[in-house]
C-alpha cells in the first residue's frame, strides 16, 4: 500500500492504518529502536508506542514522507526510553557509542545559552554536512542519525570497516573545526 493511502487511513480513523503501517515499516522501525536501545523487548515496546503516537498525531499532521515521520517518532520514543532506562548507568548500545564519539564535537553542558543555541547548532551541522561529499554525508547520517553500527554501514556502502571509521573520524574532525569557526564553544 502506498504511503498516501496509509496516511488517509489514519485520517479516516481506520484501524487498518496501524496494520498497514506495521506490515510496511515494522522491520525498519524495529531496527532504529534496537540501534538505540540494544534490547529486543524495549525495541518492540518503542515501535508499538510509535504506532500509537502516529495514531494520535494524524490528524492534524499529514506527513508527506511517512517513513521519515515514523522514524522520527521511533527515535524520539526510543531515546526517551533509553534515557529513562540508563539514568543511573550506561548501557551498551549504538546510541551510547555514537554519543560518545560525538562528545568531542559538541559539549554536554546545559546552560541557558547552549539551550538557546541548539537550533543554530543544528543548522550549522546541516550546512557542514551539505558541504561534504555524498559518501561522507551518507556514512555520517547512517552512524549518527540512524545509529547503524560501523559494520552495517560498511556492508551497506560496500566499503571496509576501516574506511568507514576513517571517514567518520575525518568528518568529525572537520565538523569540530567548522563549528569552532562558526563560534561554538566545544
Amino acid at each position: 500500500m502506498e504511503d498516501a493511502q496509509i496516511v488517509s487511513l489514519y485520517w479516516d480513523r481506520s484501524e487498518d492504518a496501524i496494520r498497514e503501517t506495521e506490515a510496511k515499516y515494522d522491520r525498519y522501525l524495529t531496527k532504529i529502536a534496537y540501534n538505540i536501545l540494544a534490547n529486543a523487548e524495549d525495541s518492540r515496546e518503542s515501535v508499538n508506542d510509535t504506532y500509537l503516537a502516529a495514531w494520535n498525531s494524524m490528524p492534524p499532521h499529514r506527513p508527506s514522507i511517512l517513513s521519515a515521520y515514523l522514524a522520527k517518532l521511533t527515535r524520539r520514543i526510543s531515546i526517551d526510553c533509553f534515557r529513562y532506562r540508563t539514568r543511573d548507568k550506561r548501557m551498551g548500545s549504538e546510541y551510547a557509542l555514537s554519543l560518545q564519539e560525538l562528545g568531542d564535537c559538541v559539549s554536554e553542558g546545559d546552560t541557558t545559552q547552549e539551550i538557546v543555541n541548539v537550533k543554530l547548532l543544528a543548522d550549522s551541522i546541516g550546512v557542514y554536512l551539505r558541504l561534504q561529499s555524498q559518501e561522507a554525508r551518507t556514512v555520517f547520517l547512517a552512524r549518527y542519525y540512524f545509529l547503524d553500527s560501523v559494520r552495517e554501514i560498511a556492508l551497506s556502502q560496500g566499503m571496509s570497516e576501516s574506511k568507514v571509521k576513517s571517514l567518520l573520524y575525518r568528518t568529525r574532525l572537520g565538523l569540530k573545526e567548522y563549528l569552532e569557526q562558526e563560534g561554538f564553544a566545544l
